[in-house]
């Protein structure tokens, strides 16, 4: 069977380290082109991911892997050029652009599919397993980093729809939404907001649900130097606990450690892009881009010392 001919739009850190092996690692997939402002990229490299789409022949499928400000637009023009579309988290900066998306690729009979990472590891499944059909007595969240560890001189991140902290926080409700047995709707958030900033540096969050009777909190900050932590931990009502650590790849449940199994986060993305583009279906979750928007809606500001880089 001939490879899928693809290219990625927005080379960067993440594509480099995560997009670029992932697409080589499947035998269903040709990495054909990139395109980044600054010329970077393999293969066949552009600065105009326009020129891209219209010049290399044979394009079937596109990566787009910028920051979220502009994927809309970029992803529209993809789909009406009749490209598939694989967005990386999250797959646009509002609500109504990623349903668009989703509304135009359907009606063009194309593949766009949202990729939350961190729902890749076959541990995450695992605890969906675990959890589902249970009311919950708790869940805590902790998502705790250093901002200029994974984000060095990145002052888009900054700026409005760059979502701040909500960039790896939105990794933690991806797995939130994906193993909770139920919705989950915010009910309040502190939002530290640095006086050179328009997005937040940490949020305090916290939800309700009808599956809950206890608390369910995130506490995401981007302000840890030392011991960076990103778990979940999850009591159900009837006495079982569950203990997501290192993003989710490694699962406790009620003490007893499973390591994740899978092939990897991005692997599995990719395997997943290709089997949606067979089917010609679509995957758009937009369930931890709406906690997020909701965090934004209902959260109370409050003024922090201004973030250096």
């Amino acid at each position: 069977m001939r490879p899928i001919r693809i290219a990625i739009l927005g080379f960067g850190k993440i594509a480099e380290d995560q997009h670029v092996p992932a697409i080589e690692g499947n035998p269903r997939l040709e990495l054909v082109a990139t395109s980044s402002r600054s010329g970077q990229g393999v293969e066949k490299t552009f600065t105009d991911w326009r020129e891209l789409i219209r010049s290399v022949d044979g394009l079937e499928a596109v990566s787009i892997t910028t920051p979220p400000g502009p994927r809309y637009e970029i992803a529209r023009e993809c789909i009406l050029a009749g490209l598939h579309c694989l967005l990386e988290k999250p797959p646009t900066a509002g609500l109504a652009q990623i349903n668009d998306l989703a509304c135009l690729a359907e009606a063009r009979q194309l593949t766009l599919m949202t990729t939350w990472h961190a729902q890749h590891h076959s541990t995450v499944e695992a605890a969906a397993k675990v959890l589902a059909g249970k009311r919950i007595a708790s869940m805590e969240i902790l998502w705790h980093e250093d901002v200029h560890k994974w984000h060095p001189g990145q002052r888009w991140i900054w700026e409005p729809g760059g979502f701040g902290v909500f960039d790896p926080g939105i990794n933690a409700f991806s797995i939130a939404t994906r193993i909770f047995p139920g919705e989950l709707f915010v009910e309040a958030a502190d939002l530290s907001i640095p006086a050179n900033a328009q997005t937040p540096i940490a949020a305090e969050v916290r939800f309700g649900s009808p599956e809950a009777d206890g608390p369910l909190s995130a506490s995401l900050d981007w302000r840890r130097t030392e011991g960076e932590e990103w778990t979940i931990a999850v009591t159900a009502a009837e006495g079982t606990t569950l203990r997501l650590e290192n993003g989710g790849s490694r699962l406790l449940i009620d003490g007893e450690i499973q390591e994740d199994s899978g092939p990897g986060e991005y692997p599995d993305i990719y395997g997943k892009f290709v089997d949606l583009i067979d089917e010609r279906g679509r995957l758009v979750d937009v369930a931890p881009l709406r906690l997020v928007a909701d965090c934004l809606l209902v959260g109370r500001t409050h003024a922090v010392n201004a973030v250096n880089g």
